[in-house]
C-alpha cells in the first residue's frame, strides 16, 4: 500500500500522468504492488506561484527537469529492494516522461500497517491482519 506524491516543475498533465505511471509500474515490478493499488498525488509547478529548489548535493548536475518522488509504504523492504525501484523509477522516468536520471530524487519513507486508514475511518489492516502481510515478492529472501 504506497502513497506516492510526484512535484515536477514545469510538468503539465500528460508529464504528470507518465511520472505517475513509471512510478507505478517500478513499484510493481520491483516490490510486487498489486496493479490497483495506485494512490497518487500528482503535483506540477509553473516555477513563478510554485516553484521547486534543488542543489547539487551527492553530484548529480539536476536542472529545472527536476522531479521529487515521495512514498510512503509499510516498511520490511530489503536495501536491494530499495536500490531496484530507485534505478527502475529513474529508467521508467526516461522511457515514459523524459525526465534525465539525474533529476528523479526519490524518498521512502517506511511505517507500520497501523499508520494506514484507506477510508471509513478504519485501520483495514489492523482489522485485517492478513491484508498487512507483504506480497511475497516484496518479502525479504
Amino acid at each position: 500500500m504506497p502513497f506516492v506524491r510526484v512535484d515536477a516543475l514545469g510538468a503539465d498533465r500528460e508529464r504528470l500522468d507518465a511520472l505517475g505511471r513509471a512510478v507505478h509500474d517500478a513499484l510493481q515490478e520491483t516490490l510486487g504492488i498489486p496493479p490497483d493499488d495506485r494512490f497518487q498525488v500528482l503535483v506540477g509547478h509553473d516555477g513563478t506561484a510554485s516553484t521547486l529548489r534543488y542543489g547539487t548535493y551527492f553530484g548529480p548536475d539536476r536542472d529545472d527537469g527536476i522531479v521529487y518522488i515521495a512514498i510512503t509504504l509499510r516498511g520490511g523492504r530489503t536495501p536491494g529492494q530499495k536500490q531496484a525501484l530507485y534505478r527502475r523509477i529513474a529508467e521508467l522516468a526516461q522511457e515514459y516522461a523524459g525526465t534525465a536520471p539525474r533529476n528523479v530524487f526519490v524518498t521512502l519513507t517506511e511505517n507500520t500497517a497501523a499508520d494506514w486508514s484507506l477510508g471509513d475511518g478504519l485501520a483495514q489492516y489492523v482489522l485485517h491482519p492478513g491484508a498487512a502481510r507483504l506480497p511475497a515478492a516484496a518479502e525479504a529472501p
